[in-house]
């Protein structure tokens, strides 16, 4: 279903009402009811439909294990829990907890023959129309996240997560050797989301060596499992995954490479603290996050080319 727009909303956007900077803390209650709208449009009613009814007592019971209670409301159907709970919760990240196993289930459960879903259920919003307009709600509402590769990515720039986050998610996703950066850098957003910087940092840098591996894997280029980043930065550059024109033209690149991600993961994460509690700072977390898919999409597109 196609977002409308209303007068009102025209003319908010004339008068630059819009919202023009990320929140991440907190979920509207009107964009909580446009959250419902598009889950109950996909899912369908599980009043009626059987099907949608599995799907909605399976993420019941999934969110009722992991918080470790027996229902989220009592004495209500499984689609009414979920609802109620998401849209009273005081607690931001258990209403990102529903929207994400929710469209979890839309993208992967649904979404895999959705043809055959509608066929029997009151589904009439299609699920990659459902992904599309949760993400056109959240930058609608300013709230910093998008829903990509099956997980809530926090946003800090809509531009860099349109030019670079969302592309190399795609590639590293759509390529089965590279499955173990992919997982590395979505672990690296989730850390990211609920503050974990240094973690974040760590797997950053895990996902930069893994893709290296997987290009030299791939290739059959010799390397050791326990080579750093630049070990494998050089024999990237050895077995000229760099174009020569790029290797001696910008040659900037290869320490850009170098002393980006495993410099910074290095000296303020990789190793024990000592006698003072060292910290990372949020913008410094965002940095290297956006430096390390800037890099992921450097190294995939050069092998994409590689002759």
């Amino acid at each position: 279903m196609a977002i409308f727009e209303l007068f009102s909303k025209r003319q908010k956007k004339m008068r630059g009402e819009a919202a023009d900077v990320y929140v991440y803390d907190y979920i509207p209650d009107e964009l909580r009811v446009q959250i419902v709208h598009i889950i109950r449009d996909t899912i369908g009613k599980d009043l009626f439909d059987s099907r949608a009814n599995r799907n909605y007592e399976y993420i019941h019971k999934t969110l009722c294990k992991e918080y470790g209670v027996f229902s989220l409301k009592a004495n209500v159907s499984n689609e009414e829990s979920i609802i109620d709970c998401f849209l009273m919760s005081h607690d931001y990240e258990e209403c990102l907890d529903i929207i994400e196993l929710c469209f979890r289930v839309i993208e992967r459960k649904i979404g895999h023959d959705y043809n055959a879903y509608q066929q029997h259920t009151s589904s009439s919003q299609d699920p990659n129309d459902a992904v599309d307009e949760l993400n056109s709600r959240f930058k609608e509402s300013g709230i910093g996240y998008q829903y990509e590769s099956g997980e809530l990515i926090r946003v800090d720039s809509q531009f860099i997560h349109s030019e670079t986050v969302k592309p190399v998610l795609t590639l590293l996703g759509n390529n089965k050797e590279y499955t173990g950066s992919n997982e590395e850098f979505l672990c690296a957003h989730e850390h990211y989301r609920h503050k974990r910087f240094k973690e974040c940092l760590n797997e950053c840098l895990k996902s930069f060596e893994s893709l290296m591996k997987a290009i030299h894997d791939k290739h059959s280029w010799s390397y050791n499992k326990g080579d750093t980043a630049k070990r494998l930065i050089d024999s990237c550059f050895a077995n000229n995954l760099i174009p020569q024109y790029l290797q001696s033209q910008f040659s900037s690149i290869r320490n850009l490479l170098e002393s980006g991600v495993p410099t910074v993961r290095n000296k303020e994460s990789g190793h024990g603290q000592g006698s003072e509690i060292s910290s990372v700072s949020e913008h410094l977390a965002s940095y290297i996050l956006h430096l390390t898919a800037t890099n992921l999409l450097f190294l995939a597109n050069c092998e994409a080319e590689y002759t």
